[in-house]
């Protein structure tokens, strides 16, 4: 699949059939995220690959949304805090570090689409539950998680703002 056909058809699916993901798929969109930029190269991300339903169920829990749980896979992607912290401060830790996740988990979402998954972008959670769910340590932030599967529904595309009101040249 080309880039821009990848960009321009990927949707939040939040529906999906019961068809397992192969590991070596989960793999791949690993490496993806792997390949994202990062400041400083200091690649602040860590992937919790979550198939249990016990744990699923949490997830779906921490963030009010049902269909998480019957994902086959759901990808926790967290931000170490204290390795960016380490390589620019508190401007890494509160800052650098979501921008990098957040790199990382548009790779994701961009490969799995290529790959013929659908997934979904989901940053409104419980923290402290999904921390809870997956063990983290407190320097470990979950940022994203991303339900990933074969869908089951054919969303169409949302409505985005013309060029003509986000973009500008030179100033405001």
């Amino acid at each position: 699949m080309e880039l821009y056909e990848a960009i321009k058809g990927r949707r939040s699916i939040r529906a999906y059939k019961t068809q397992d993901v192969p590991e070596e798929t989960v793999k791949k969109l690993i490496e993806a995220a792997s390949l994202a930029p990062s400041a400083g190269n200091i690649q602040p991300w860590l992937f919790v690959i979550v198939r249990k339903t016990d744990i699923k169920r949490k997830l779906a829990q921490a963030a009010s949304q049902a269909f998480i749980e019957e994902a086959p896979v759901v990808i926790v992607v967290c931000a170490n805090e204290k390795r960016a912290e380490r390589g620019y401060g508190v401007r890494g830790k509160t800052l650098y570090c979501i921008q990098d996740t957040a790199a990382a988990t548009q790779n994701i979402l961009l490969t799995a689409h290529a790959l013929g998954l659908g997934t979904c972008w989901i940053g409104a959670f419980s923290e402290e539950k999904v921390k809870a769910a997956i063990n983290a340590p407190e320097e470990k932030r979950p940022v994203a998680l991303i339900p990933a599967g074969y869908a089951d529904e054919t969303p169409a595309q949302r409505r985005r703002m013309p060029l003509s009101q986000i973009m500008h040249y030179e100033s405001f």
